[in-house]
């Protein structure tokens, strides 16, 4: 039981609650600190809890941040370790799907368990015996690997609608089950994850794809009809036929649920990447002798950006992912590429995650990684400087040779860095001639624009 190692926010934690105890208040490590040690996991990150007043908190941490006043919550700092205080509270009169309309502060460690929202996060702990306060039994769903709302489910998600989606979560990131009535209240009150604000949605969205279990998070979330509602386009990929030359698996949910399962604790831009590479295909089937998906990557860049952008998703982030599903179909022609078009493929932004997501994509598929173990071949073969060579040409050159500025510029640049990269040019000379050649007609007059 417990982490293999004390990290910094461990001791400070101990180290507020030796504190306000000495001062005569109760104090407890509170909430997913306290599964996590007694699932024998790390904590992310350590919650305090405690009889001690908002105000007490302060005088006896002055440099600490009150972050929370109406909810009596504060950041604790030291030697760069970060630690929450809250004190014991019961809210009441929950109005928007969010926030509690009335606080009330409290010195019984039970009134506070009893307002938090899963058994499994309602545990206390003296850091120093190690015993455990537990009001709900949530020891017993722990053991028994059950999400249980505490209390009356629907009232738990009426507070905040969230939690239908945290509940998903944390099923899938432990790999527990979802209790009966709490599934059913899920079940019941779905649609109304959509009162929530797109930004609290794509985070808790993004835990599920890069926390471990993604697939289960997401045949979860379809079970409890909470896919139609966040992700649409996503739901659309159920029933969606696909050749089986190349996809023996199955249909496009099929594949992109085997994919999911594949992630491994991955970079935001990858899993996003991952669940919605293939969102093109739903409005790009078509059959003409075979299934087809004609321009479903260029497609699927456009809905992923719209996606993202509806969820409030960062430009880099939406760039990523829509840079990673337009050209994820780029790998099946590398080995017919030319090798200049075959280099400015191998540079492009995060191409490592570019070639990652092909693979996986194999292994859901196909799993033909003839074309991938190419790439790494190549990769290893071409010297960084021969993939982003210094440019032998620039517009300064180009109109002291007599050329006119214009739209020409971009393609004969482009023209000389093909040659540059294939070999057949090294020099600046070299490189002015071959566009003299190109793009000077046989009166000797350099073209103004290219037609």
């Amino acid at each position: 039981m417990g982490p293999t190692r004390i990290t910094k926010e461990a001791t400070l934690a101990r180290t507020v609650i030796s504190a306000l105890r000495s001062r005569g208040y109760l104090a407890y490590l509170a909430g997913g600190c306290v599964r996590d040690l007694l699932l024998g996991r790390e904590p992310s990150d350590y919650d305090v809890a405690t009889s001690a007043a908002p105000g007490e908190i302060l005088r006896l941490f002055p440099a600490a941040d009150l972050v929370g006043a109406h909810f009596g919550v504060a950041l604790v700092r030291e030697n760069g370790a970060e630690v929450e205080v809250a004190t014991f509270r019961s809210d009441h009169s929950y109005m928007d799907g969010r926030h509690p309309g009335r606080v009330k502060f409290e010195t019984d460690p039970c009134q506070d368990v009893l307002r938090r929202d899963f058994t499994i996060n309602g545990l206390l702990m003296d850091p120093d015996t190690g015993e455990v306060l537990d009001y709900v039994e949530g020891r017993r769903d722990l053991e028994a690997g059950l999400i249980r709302a505490i209390g009356e489910p629907g009232r738990r998600f009426a507070e905040d609608h969230l939690r239908m989606l945290r509940a998903v979560r944390f099923a899938s990131r432990f790999g527990f089950e979802i209790e009966p009535a709490t599934f059913r209240a899920i079940r019941r009150m779905h649609a109304s994850i959509l009162q929530i604000s797109a930004e609290r949605v794509r985070d808790e969205l993004t835990r599920i794809l890069c926390e471990g279990g993604a697939r289960r998070g997401f045949e979860l979330l379809d079970a409890a009809a909470l896919l139609e509602d966040v992700l649409p386009e996503v739901a659309r990929m159920k029933g969606v036929a696909q050749p089986p030359e190349f996809h023996p698996e199955g249909d496009v949910w099929t594949h992109t649920l085997i994919l999911l399962e594949l992630l491994e604790q991955p970079a935001p831009s990858l899993a996003w990447a991952g669940l919605l590479h293939d969102v093109g295909k739903p409005p790009t089937f078509s059959i003409r002798g075979r299934i087809r998906f004609d321009r479903h990557a260029a497609v699927g860049a456009g809905m992923a950006a719209a996606i993202l952008g509806r969820l409030r998703a960062s430009n880099e982030l939406i760039g990523r992912v829509q840079a990673l599903v337009a050209n994820h179909l780029r790998f099946k022609d590398v080995k017919r590429m030319r090798p200049a078009t075959l280099k400015r493929f191998l540079r492009i932004d995060h191409f490592e995650e570019h070639l990652e997501l092909h693979r996986l994509d194999c292994l859901a598929s196909h799993r033909q990684l003839g074309n991938h173990e190419f790439v790494k071949k190549k990769l290893d073969e071409i010297p960084s400087q021969d993939l982003r060579p210094e440019p032998l040409l620039n517009g300064d050159l180009l109109i002291a040779a007599g050329f006119r500025p214009g739209p020409c510029f971009a393609r004969i640049l482009h023209a000389v860095e093909d040659a540059q990269l294939e070999g057949k040019v090294h020099t600046p000379t070299a490189a002015l001639a071959l566009a003299l050649e190109l793009f000077v007609p046989p009166d000797g007059l350099p073209k103004q624009a290219c037609k």
